[in-house]
């Protein structure tokens, strides 16, 4: 699971890239030669919804989603094992969520024939689709976490289930970020 949320941080970066270069290019093209590519801020919106999408994935392979861990280190194994087990899970249905109300988007745009309201007129089933696709990449991701902590859970092995997923205390965050920059 690095792997991918290392491709996708990778592919999200990229896309701001591209983003940057297209907005810099539109604001010379304004400024010097009074013309404009026109878009600008609805290839923006696209980047930033399909973006949010796949940092959900990032952040939850990573870790890195919000937890309030001042008494969780404090628990025994046992009940740091149920809490991550209980977040994990609420991962899974968050996923399940998204994916529904997901649906109903995808469904409307296509039962409508719904394009963008700017000059491009894209059609929107185009961006929804990859939007759509990063929801549901997320939902596979925890699913499969969700699987495994139920399983590490109810075998009675809370000592690996809190390892692989008690949220990184301050001291791990800055043992990666000194491994990454030794690595740089």
């Amino acid at each position: 699971m690095d792997r991918l949320a290392t491709w996708i941080s990778r592919i999200f970066g990229w896309a701001l890239l591209f983003l940057s270069a297209f907005i810099a290019l539109e604001t010379v093209l304004r400024k010097l030669f009074n013309t404009s590519l026109q878009g600008a801020d609805e290839l923006g919106g696209y980047v930033l919804a399909i973006g949010a999408s796949l940092a959900f994935i990032v952040a939850m392979i990573d870790r890195a989603h919000i937890r309030i861990d001042v008494l969780h280190a404090r628990f025994p194994v046992w009940l740091q094992a149920l809490i991550d087990w209980l977040s994990v899970i609420s991962l899974g249905v968050l996923g399940l969520f998204f994916l529904y109300v997901g649906w109903f988007v995808i469904s409307d745009t296509m039962e409508y024939g719904s394009t963008a309201a700017t000059p491009w007129r894209t059609p929107l089933i185009w961006p929804q689709s990859a939007w759509y696709a990063g929801l549901a990449i997320f939902a596979l991701c925890s699913f499969i976490m969700a699987a495994r902590a139920t399983r590490l859970f109810f075998s009675g092995r809370y000592a690996q289930l809190a390892e692989e997923f008690n949220p990184e205390s301050a001291e791990d965050e800055l043992a990666d970020e000194l491994e990454q920059l030794q690595e740089r």
